[in-house]
């Protein structure tokens, strides 16, 4: 193990509250440097007009805050739309990325209708990646799939399917403990060997397999402190982000509040502290 390990704290900044100059301070007072910008006054990130991202750069610049993703909803679409819909929306979201000084801009790989066989969309899926991550390429960002629960790369052996088939450098993984545990998957046992290698960026909560409960950060069945020991001893030097997700989630995000969001970002510390990885 390395002393000197430690690893970029961020964190949804609207998981604390809608308004940035509200969750900005939350988040330095937890030693965060940086945000995890998912929507600002309560407008998602693809709808954030050019006013606006000017006025949260500004916010952001002033309290000395660099932002680690924009953590977009493209792909968190039903797979039956045009394909040409993703594409355009992901446009929007490069332009707010490069405004926000971030190559990292999180995705989902499409929802189905129901009854639809997931093995049916793939070809349809594939496409709609690589065509974003071509568009993605030619705007020198990054495209951080998350393993969403529902959606055609939410379990390892879709996933791995869907980085190998685009074979982009442009698209990379965004890891979660909860979601896998959601979907049935323990995340260590079987996700993090044959998914190691395409692992970007961490984001953090936990969850109970029972019942899909979200709860902070080693109090659930997300195999989490094997998982942070694993990252260590490979060398991991990337972001670790906490998306708690204490007080609800909903379709493009979820909500813990600031006395939740702290607990949350105690509990992860706590881990970290003991695997002997500092933040920064």
């Amino acid at each position: 193990m390395n002393s000197t390990t430690a690893w970029t704290l961020s964190g949804f900044g609207d998981e604390i509250d809608p308004d940035p100059r509200v969750h900005i301070p939350v988040l330095q007072a937890l030693g965060a440097h940086h945000i995890e910008v998912r929507s600002a006054w309560g407008i998602n990130v693809v709808e954030l007009d050019d006013d606006r991202v000017a006025e949260l750069t500004s916010l952001l610049t002033g309290a000395g805050m660099s932002v680690s993703a924009v953590a977009s909803p493209i792909g968190k679409v039903d797979i039956s739309l045009d394909p040409e819909f993703e594409a355009e929306r992901l446009r929007r979201v490069i332009r707010v990325a490069h405004a926000l000084d971030t190559p990292n801009i999180r995705i989902f790989s499409f929802f189905r209708g129901e009854g639809v066989p997931v093995e049916s969309i793939r070809d349809d899926v594939l496409y709609r990646m690589r065509l974003l991550a071509d568009l993605a390429e030619s705007e020198s960002v990054v495209l951080l799939h998350e393993n969403e629960k529902g959606i055609y790369g939410d379990v390892p052996k879709r996933i791995l399917d869907l980085v190998e088939s685009v074979g982009s450098p442009a698209l990379r993984l965004a890891w979660d403990n909860a979601n896998f545990v959601q979907v049935g998957v323990r995340p260590f046992t079987d996700a993090y060997a044959p998914l190691r290698p395409y692992l970007d960026y961490l984001q953090v909560k936990d969850a109970i397999a029972s019942t899909g409960t979200v709860v902070p950060a080693g109090e659930g069945d997300g195999q989490l402190s094997e998982t942070l020991t694993a990252l260590r001893d490979d060398g991991y030097a990337g972001f670790v982000s906490l998306e708690p997700h204490l007080a609800e989630a909903f379709e493009l995000g979820g909500f813990s509040g600031p006395a939740a969001f702290g607990q949350a970002a105690r509990a992860l510390a706590a881990m970290l502290c003991a695997l002997g990885v500092g933040t920064r």
